[in-house]
């Protein structure tokens, strides 16, 4: 009998199915793709934290805005910096930026810091104008930061007549794309002062002080206080650094400007006491600087070197050196202020200190050196007091009453048995060498420099000669300093 074969109900073949196995290959392909993108960071993997949303260009200008209305400069600027790194081609951003770096450059001590900050903002404005060649805002910056630049401590003579050159084409290029244009005015009439050129700078200002937005730019009223001050209206200037105070109630530079200008008012009243007054009204516009400083945690030397420059006037000089060291204290290795303390100390008569001071102030110093610089008689690590590595300043029209103060003194103590003067020659001769070469920076003071410099030869040259020295002559040199010092304290 014939049986057909059992069915397979348990046991089936194996059988292969095309299809299936086509989309097997499929699913593996399309894994390893996935794998690649997720590698190359095409395709972000599931559950990862959502991304925080990106600030805009403009939340970083109005941040930076904002720090300047509050006087933090230099947070000011790295929101400007950074709102740039989102968007370098903002035109506004750059102006700004411009504005606030050429401002904060009033809040630098020395030369060299001054000149840095300076081109920066020179830069930042040439970048505005390239980006925005019909923008009159960015030329009327332009024509600020050249003016600011236009600085005989920090240039020769040739150099600033270029900068002032090109400042007055670039404020009259931004009255030509904008006639009504504020602030064009306004750096017009600075860069017309600055050229000596008095009356059109008057005109210029006063122009800008009728626009109907004058009310919205300190600089206005600054411009119009510096004009004023530059004629010798000391007390108008000072009305006019109120107005602008008004605008930026937190922009210390103001409040130092209008406190130096009280400085001025009492200085040319004969009587010290009838002075003193006025003089007492210029602390409080410093003590009010240094109020704000405090408040928004900015370490700024400024004003207690005008405070110390004010009580210096009124032959305070302990309260004087005070406010230096407090200087110091913020900024530890700043050369020039040492420079300021030297003439403090030299003023007082305390020619042993001025010595260590001011070496350190044009020759550098270090180590334990650095701290009786700053009046101490050693350091003090525990109390902050650190030793610190000090760069010498080079002779400048801003630095030259450092180092003929120090060939001063340098002279005065020297004895037989302790012969500074090959030093102190040594300084006098950098001194001649340097009214020399720029007789222009010191046609006013020449005279007076070199009477000092002959006076410290003078005691050298008794020295050599078995003389004992006459010290007095060394305390008449240092009545002449104070009359000549012209540090870069407002």
């Amino acid at each position: 009998m014939n049986l057909s074969p059992r069915r397979p109900l348990f046991n089936r073949r194996p059988q292969s199915n095309i299809y299936r196995m086509f989309l097997w290959v499929v699913m593996i392909l399309g894994g390893v793709w996935m794998l690649q993108q997720m590698n190359k960071g095409e395709i972000q993997p599931l559950f990862l934290p959502t991304p925080l949303p990106t600030r805009s260009v403009e939340s970083y200008v109005l941040e930076g805005d904002v720090n300047f209305s509050t006087g933090q400069v230099a947070a000011a600027i790295t929101a400007y910096q950074e709102g740039l790194e989102m968007n370098p081609n903002d035109v506004e951003t750059w102006w700004k930026l411009a504005r606030i770096q050429t401002y904060s450059s009033a809040f630098l001590i020395t030369d060299d810091e001054k000149r840095t900050r300076l081109l920066e903002a020179l830069e930042s404005a040439r970048k505005a104008v390239a980006l925005a060649p019909e923008d009159s805002n960015a030329h009327a910056i332009l024509a600020f930061a050249l003016d600011w630049n236009a600085n005989s401590t920090l240039y020769p003579n040739d150099r600033v007549e270029e900068f002032l050159i090109e400042a007055e084409q670039e404020a009259l290029r931004a009255q030509q794309l904008d006639n009504s244009n504020v602030l064009a005015l306004a750096f017009y009439a600075e860069v017309l002062l600055d050229q000596q050129k008095w009356t059109q700078a008057e005109s210029y200002i006063k122009q800008a002080l009728a626009h109907e937005d004058a009310d919205e730019w300190m600089d206005v009223y600054r411009i119009n206080a510096y004009v004023l001050e530059t004629l010798g209206q000391y007390n108008l200037a000072i009305t006019e650094y109120d107005k602008a105070i008004a605008i930026e109630p937190n922009f210390t530079f103001l409040y130092i400007r209008a406190g130096a200008n009280y400085r001025r008012l009492a200085s040319e009243i004969p009587n010290l006491e009838a002075a003193r007054p006025v003089y007492e009204t210029s602390l409080e516009y410093f003590s009010k600087a240094v109020r704000i400083n405090e408040q928004i945690g900015v370490k700024d030397p400024g004003p207690h070197l005008s405070i110390a420059r004010t009580y210096s006037q009124l032959g305070e000089f302990f309260i004087a050196a005070r406010n230096v060291q407090t200087a110091l204290e913020y900024q530890p290795r700043n050369a020039d202020i040492y420079g300021q303390l030297g003439i403090i100390f030299f003023r007082s008569r305390n020619y042993e200190g001025s010595r260590d001071t001011l070496k350190c102030a044009i020759r550098g110093c270090s180590g334990e050196e650095s701290c009786l610089g700053r009046g101490l008689d050693k350091c003090y690590p525990n109390l902050g007091e650190n030793p610190v590595e000090i760069t010498g300043l080079p002779i400048s029209p801003s630095t030259i009453v450092y180092y003929y103060t120090y060939g001063s003194v340098l002279s005065a103590l020297s004895r037989p048995r302790d012969d500074r003067c090959s030093e102190a020659m040594q300084v006098m001769s950098e001194v001649r060498a340097e009214l020399d070469a720029n007789p222009e920076a010191y046609a006013d003071g020449r005279e007076t420099i070199i009477s000092i410099v002959q006076a410290g030869e003078s005691i050298c040259e008794s020295l050599a000669e078995g003389d004992v020295p006459d010290l007095s002559v060394a305390t008449e040199a240092g009545d002449v300093v104070s009359d000549v010092t012209a540090t870069p304290t407002p």
